[in-house]
């Protein structure tokens, strides 16, 4: 797959480890024991697992809105600098702030402190390349499912974030959905950036990614190519292997 060099971050994982204290502190639960991998600038990764696998854990701890309670994270642009990560959250709803596309996006430029007129050529920038454009005065609310993750994607897009993580990004989406998210990921492939997919949802887009990670129970059960990861027991860590034939109506019952 054809991509441009230099907009993705390279991301680096040192035996992640997260702990919670329950019943008053009396009790421990670790909900990530030990993780550590490595991604490169530009590739495109399916973490998959089942809920409760640690998932959503482990990428709000890549993205800076969680510390891990040991280890550490290590994400690097272009140059070497330090990089940032972008997260698309699961309710695409709770990531909107403005009242239109075109509000919504200015929101990050202007918390950073550029001016109002800044703000809007980066924003009108980020809306057209995730395709939007003709809806940046629409009530953001009001767009598809697909639609409000592209309009996340452009407010991670208006930030310059190297690192763009999509949390069950095919949750409550149609078929039409489905394929807008798709396209999207294609895209921000083609410009070089670097994406993580969380899903369980394998058959969706694991043929999009040139790596796939397994959770279970906070653990990494596997690491390695996609074609790899499929001949190893998915269902015992969670997860249906999508590597399925129907013949009949009768098959399409998931026991």
């Amino acid at each position: 797959m054809e991509k441009t060099s230099g907009n993705g971050a390279g991301l680096k994982l040192s035996h992640i480890t997260k702990q919670f204290s329950v019943s008053a502190g009396s009790e421990i639960i670790t909900v990530l024991d030990d993780i550590s991998f490595t991604l490169e600038s530009g590739s495109c990764t399916l973490v998959g697992g089942a809920n409760g696998s640690g998932k959503s854990v482990l990428m709000s701890i890549i993205a800076g809105l969680m510390e891990p309670s040991s280890g550490t994270v290590k994400l690097t642009g272009a140059g070497g600098n330090p990089a940032d990560a972008g997260l698309v959250f699961q309710e695409a709803d709770a990531q909107i702030l403005g009242e239109t596309p075109l509000e919504d996006v200015m929101y990050g430029p202007l918390n950073l402190g550029l001016s109002k007129k800044e703000a809007a050529v980066q924003a009108h920038a980020a809306i057209a390349k995730v395709g939007l454009e003709k809806k940046e005065d629409y009530p953001a609310r009001l767009l598809s499912g697909g639609e409000k993750r592209r309009l996340a994607v452009a407010g991670i897009l208006a930030l310059n974030r190297s690192l763009i993580i999509f949390d069950e990004p095919y949750a409550n989406l149609d078929y039409d959905g489905i394929k807008q998210v798709n396209e999207l990921i294609l895209l921000l492939r083609a410009e070089g950036h670097t994406v993580i997919i969380l899903t369980h949802e394998l058959e969706k887009s694991l043929g999009l990614c040139d790596r796939f990670i397994v959770l279970c129970r906070g653990r990494k059960m596997f690491d390695g190519i996609p074609e790899e990861g499929l001949k190893y027991p998915l269902g015992q860590w969670g997860i249906r292997n999508p590597l399925v034939t129907y013949h009949s109506v009768k098959d399409l019952i998931w026991l």
